[in-house]
């Protein structure tokens, strides 16, 4: 995929609740104060866009952080697509010039009242239904967003035709997998976290990675902090090998991954070469300071030397029989 290729079909980001995201920052000798949108749809939109695929962002807006997001995030060139909400909108201050994100204030805001759910569902499936592919991000907290709302929004998008993409975790993800899902992206961290798994070993990974596709994600990626990911396609089990970068900050990496999938698939590209653009672009969001943010050119250039190397035979290597024998019992 390159700035040339032609685009076949657009990417719609269902992104609940938007935060303002302030951070004071200071490279030099005088501090910085950086205003931006943010959450996890927000930067997922953002990588979407930075890969030339056009984006509609839907959205639910509303009290003084509402009327500060919408230029700003009209401003980033993304096609907003918003409800107006009676309860503020969320956002947080992070304090980043000692070189660590320090936070010094986090405002969820409030859940969204039934009718605003159902003006938001309304309007994000409309596009939905029109997009190439569509990615339902989470809330910035879970109890802002009721999860069935996730399993209505995959079973009526993949009823018609649409292919939903994912990286949620908890009931969220619970909730999506029940109406289906044409890509998932989650963390070791959140399998164990949610008891998907027992442990970070790759058998319990491994088994994990099978249950979720039983239970609808027709693929499905696994990341693993410093560890290669581990990706399941077409039934076949994969590690994501590519060069190790120095990260000036971790964070975003995942939705960057995400955004790259969907992007690719959006464009007419294969599942194969939609991870590893993904896979790219994550690996490349963390040597940079702003969330989802990465430049075509370096992304396109770092594909190349990204592998999916068929992990079989490594895992037979590492399992003992005793192993083996509990994983078929499991399952």
């Amino acid at each position: 995929m390159n700035g040339d290729d032609p685009v076949s079909g657009h990417v719609m980001v269902f992104a609940p609740t938007p935060q303002l995201t302030v951070t004071v920052d200071q490279p030099n000798d005088h501090p910085e104060l950086h205003l931006h949108p943010g959450g996890q749809g927000v930067w997922q939109a953002r990588m979407v866009m930075s890969l030339g695929v056009e984006v509609v962002l839907c959205a639910a807006l509303g009290g003084e952080i509402g009327q500060v997001l919408e230029p700003l995030l009209v401003s980033e060139g993304v096609e907003l697509k918003a409800v107006a909400r009676d309860s503020g909108s969320g956002g947080y201050v992070h304090d980043r010039r000692d070189g660590s994100r320090q936070e010094i204030a986090d405002v969820p805001g409030q859940p969204l009242s039934r009718h605003e759910l159902d003006e938001l569902y309304n309007l994000a499936l409309g596009e939905g239904l029109s997009a190439a592919v569509s990615i339902l991000s989470g809330p910035n907290e879970p109890w802002l967003v009721p999860a069935d709302l996730y399993r209505r929004f995959a079973a009526d998008l993949s009823a018609n035709g649409g292919r939903v993409v994912v990286d949620l975790s908890g009931d969220h993800l619970g909730s999506a997998l029940e109406g289906g899902v044409f890509f998932l992206k989650v963390s070791h961290e959140e399998l164990i976290r949610d008891g998907r798994a027992r442990s970070d070993d790759i058998v319990e990974l491994t088994r994990a990675m099978y249950e979720l596709h039983a239970a609808g994600a027709e693929t499905v990626v696994v990341s693993r902090a410093d560890q290669p990911a581990l990706a399941l396609v077409d039934g076949e089990l994969f590690e994501v090998e590519m060069p190790r970068l120095e990260a000036a900050d971790p964070r975003g990496a995942g939705d960057s991954m995400t955004a790259g999938v969907a992007a690719v698939v959006a464009s007419g590209g294969d599942i194969r070469t939609a991870i590893r653009t993904g896979a790219a672009a994550g690996a490349l969001n963390v040597t940079r300071h702003g969330l989802g943010t990465g430049r075509l050119d370096s992304i396109t250039g770092l594909v190349d030397r990204v592998r999916l190397v068929p992990a079989d035979n490594r895992q037979q290597e590492r399992t003992t029989p005793d192993e083996l024998a509990e994983r078929v019992v499991d399952r």
